[in-house]
């Protein structure tokens, strides 16, 4: 039986990640962010003091960089660059520019993309990112874009970084995220766009809860589980 795959996409603060992951601990599929390993990359140009926009240098960081997504005893995806669990340090405003900077050079993308298609190879899997229907998977079995208005996402993102403890104010978070938009959309490297035949789920109105009951509703109706 060929595995099942759901490409989720969308832009920064969409709540992507934290939906994937609980729809797929609900529906029984392996969760796979791949913002996090772009994440990683960017992590790493940055404790080397390597320019985000570098290109040069960041493609001569690529071969040191050994990455390795493990699952937590709950399911979650926790994140290991060389030998180091960086799951909470990718997530500063810091990390955040360095990864939408470096996930626009070609070179990144094609050191990181085997290793996303390899994991819906062995799994089923529900994948999110900000080009896996259109680039990664590109024959996923369902294509879903999430989406919200830049101010919903926005504080969104600023409350989960209150919790994690990171300083930041609520207007930083909105101009990083404004900024990550605009370089994930203008980007020449598989920008960031609706996937031809995606289900565009928009989050702006619905809480935590409606937002996850209507993503494994889309994800039910799918494959009929």
């Amino acid at each position: 039986m060929e595995n099942r795959s759901v490409a989720v996409d969308g832009p920064a603060g969409a709540g992507k990640s934290t939906l994937a992951r609980q729809a797929a601990r609900q529906l029984g599929f392996v969760y796979v962010d791949t913002g996090a390993l772009y994440r990683c990359v960017g992590l790493h140009a940055l404790r080397k003091n390597v320019g985000s926009k570098d290109e040069a240098a960041v493609i001569g960081l690529l071969p040191e960089i050994e990455l390795e997504i493990t699952y937590d005893g709950e399911g979650s995806q926790r994140m290991v660059l060389c030998g180091e669990d960086v799951t909470d340090a990718i997530r500063t405003p810091e990390a955040s520019k360095y990864s939408s900077d470096v996930s626009a050079m070609p070179a990144v993308r094609g050191f990181l993309l085997s290793m996303q298609r390899e994991m819906a190879l062995k799994y089923d899997v529900i994948m999110d990112g900000r080009d896996i229907g259109t680039v990664v998977l590109p024959e996923a079995g369902l294509k879903v874009f999430l989406t919200a208005k830049l101010e919903k996402r926005a504080y969104r993102r600023y409350l989960e970084l209150l919790e994690s403890g990171a300083g930041a104010t609520l207007e930083e978070v909105r101009r990083d995220m404004e900024s990550r938009d605009r370089n994930d959309s203008e980007r020449a490297a598989a920008p960031l766009k609706v996937a031809d035949g995606a289900v565009i789920l928009d989050t702006s109105e619905m809480d935590l809860a409606e937002s996850l009951g209507a993503l494994c509703g889309i994800i039910a109706g799918r494959y009929g589980l």
